[in-house]
């Protein structure tokens, strides 16, 4: 067990891929690392969680990467982070917390003005983002931050296409009404929530 993610039981493992299964797939996989981080940020709203999360998707996507029938590779390891972060969760009953630190990284840009501005836009945001529940911030995640297209996500969630529409479209009225509340309250000199 790691200090961040506790890695469960050995899964049963495929074939011991070769040297060119290897290289295929770090052709194919591999460029989706940061992305594959990204949603493991969002699942479990701890950094040091998110790398551990990661490394054991890509370590579950490479066992298992006897299986990849040439789909698309992005969805494919989304949807490997998505079941292993639910298989822990599920081996340790872990609940949804609340995110106590949202991160606070200034904006690329000369004009510091402007990077304080969009540095506090994005604060805004992913603090309505963490305050919403674990699968309204994860379908908002995969689409508007990670870009899959609809398709790409009812793999990723196992879903029908117009049950992600219909979700993604109240996902964003949530987000919407959590920033408003947010924002009001800047407005009147009250702290966020």
């Amino acid at each position: 067990m790691s200090d961040g993610f506790p890695l469960g039981p050995p899964l049963v493992e495929g074939p011991r891929p070769d040297a060119a299964t290897v290289e295929r797939f770090r052709a194919i996989v591999l460029p989706h690392l940061d992305a594959a981080y990204g949603f493991a940020r969002y699942l479990t709203r701890d950094p040091v969680q998110a790398q551990d999360l990661a490394q054991e998707a890509v370590l579950r996507a490479l066992r298992y990467f006897h299986a990849f029938r040439g789909e698309e590779a992005r969805p494919w390891l989304m949807r490997i982070v998505r079941n292993t972060w639910s298989d822990f969760r599920a081996r340790k009953g872990v609940n949804d917390q609340p995110l106590d630190v949202v991160e606070d990284r200034a904006a690329e840009g000369p004009d510091p003005e402007e990077s304080a501005l969009a540095s506090d836009r994005r604060r805004h945001v992913a603090a309505a983002l963490a305050a919403l529940p674990a699968d309204t911030r994860e379908i908002l995640v995969l689409r508007e931050i990670e870009d899959l297209s609809y398709k790409q996500i009812a793999s990723v969630l196992d879903l029908p296409v117009g049950t992600i529409m219909s979700r993604l479209a109240r996902a964003r009225e949530k987000l919407a009404v959590e920033l408003r509340g947010r924002l009001g309250r800047r407005e009147h000199g009250l702290p966020d929530m």
